[in-house]
């Protein structure tokens, strides 16, 4: 079997992977990064969202092998280094941008890649990047709400749903 070494959430990782193994498989299964979920095997539904090389990738669509050399970081990688939480996981804890919480590791991380690339994104802008996420519960709004937030922006104009 074929050995890969990536570096995940600041600490180099090796293991040894089938050729078939998917990144999202690799991370629950090698490492027990259990917070990046498996929703859907079609790459649907966004909760396998990672950051790989700093491009949010859903990690269901990626073989393990492929991320060989990477920098990854996934869910458990986005909290403060003193553990507590990042400003976007508190934005979703203080706006109730979630409910049950299968689709928020990949929420937070799709919001963390929007926030790079458009740092004060407006609600359309957030709601078109949110396309390949699905959040069953929900509706939306209050995580949109999450990451105006996030970025420092007013939320009471949002209109309630």
């Amino acid at each position: 079997m074929p050995t890969v070494t990536m570096t995940v959430n600041g600490k180099t990782v090796t293991g040894e992977v089938e050729g078939r193994t998917l990144l999202v498989d690799f991370l629950r299964q090698n490492l027990n990064l259990t917070g990046t979920h498996v929703g859907c095997d079609t790459s649907q539904c966004g909760a396998c969202t990672v950051h790989v090389n700093g491009d949010a990738v859903k990690s269901c669509t990626m073989f393990a092998a492929e991320a060989d050399g990477s920098d990854v970081t996934t869910i458990e990688g986005m909290a403060n280094p003193d553990g507590s939480l990042s400003v976007i996981q508190q934005a979703f804890q203080d706006h109730h941008g979630l409910q049950c919480g299968f689709c928020t590791p990949g929420m937070v991380m799709a919001a963390a890649a929007l926030l790079k690339e458009n740092p004060k994104p407006s609600e359309a802008e957030i709601r078109a990047y949110l396309d390949g996420n699905i959040c069953r519960c929900t509706g939306y709004h209050n995580i949109v709400k999450a990451i105006m937030a996030a970025s420092g922006q007013d939320v009471s104009s949002i209109a309630a749903e």
